[in-house]
Order: C-alpha cells, then structure tokens, then sequence
C-alpha cells in the first residue's frame, strides 16, 4: 500500500527565505497532524515514511507521524525535493519488501505525476491532501512506471 501526502500548506510571509527552507503556515500546522490522525483512524499508520528534505514537507512529515504514533524514523531524500516523479519511484524501489505501507511526503508537479502514473488517473492533489493506492505488487523493487495500481481514495484536509 502507498499512501502519497502532499506537504501542508507553507508559508510565503518571509519573501527572503529560500523555497526549500519555506516553513508551514498556521492552516499547515493544523491540517499536517489531522492527516495524521485520519491514517490512525483508517488504521493505515505506515511501516515506514519517507520525505522530502524541504523544511515544509519535513516539518508536515513530523507532525503527522507524531499524530498517528508512528514508532519509526522518518527516512529524508534530497531527490524528493523537486526531482520528478521517476526519483519518487527510484526512492521506492529501494525499499524493503517488509514494508506493507509505505508513506511518501513530498511535492507537486511530482505527486500528482507519480498518482498518474501509477494509476492511470489524474487527480488534483491540494496541500496536505493524501492519496492511497493499492500497487500489484508486493516486491518494492520491481515498482515502474508500467505498474498499474488502483487509486483507494484521495483525503483532502478541507473534505474532512
């Protein structure tokens, strides 16, 4: 199972601060660890969770895993950071096949990209909103862009 979360919202008050040190706002802070408790809920807590090195999508990362007691570290990629949905799927494949659900938080263009082309649907994927896609396979290494998994449901924090 994967389950592919958009960071939160970010502030851009400061006009100063580099886009990858951007920090989240106040509605970020909020819907970050509401995301969070919808995986406890829907008793989807990930096995492991994987994020962009981006301050926002960092900060987003801890406060959801705080919010759904996740018991694991949080693995950081630099190449999550705008590095297209191909880094996204390279990042996968290196993970280990214990891992049954697995989190990625990262970014647009390359989330809505990587529902895509795992999906065959395009989906409008707002801050902090979290898809669920049930993949074909339970071997991580063989993920491509040829496999075809099914799009469970999309969650966006303002439906909630």
């Amino acid at each position: 199972m994967l389950l592919l979360l958009r960071h939160a919202k970010s502030s851009w008050k400061d006009k100063g601060v580099s886009d990858h040190d951007r920090p989240l706002n106040k509605r970020g802070k909020r819907d970050a660890p509401r995301m969070g408790w919808l995986l406890q809920k829907e008793e989807l807590v990930p096995d492991i969770i994987m994020s962009s090195t981006a301050v926002r999508a960092r900060d987003t990362a801890v406060r959801l895993a705080k919010s759904c007691y996740y018991k694991g570290q949080i693995n950081y990629g630099d190449s999550l950071y705008l590095g297209g949905a191909e880094a996204y799927l390279d990042a996968l494949r290196s993970i280990r096949n214990e891992f049954k659900i697995v989190l990625v938080v990262g970014h647009n263009p390359d989330i809505e990209e990587l529902v895509m082309i795992l999906t065959e649907q395009a989906e409008r994927i707002p801050t902090a909103a979290l898809a669920q896609i049930d993949l074909p396979t339970e071997d991580w290494s063989t993920l491509s862009s040829e496999s075809k998994g099914r799009l469970v449901r999309i969650w966006r924090p303002k439906e909630l």
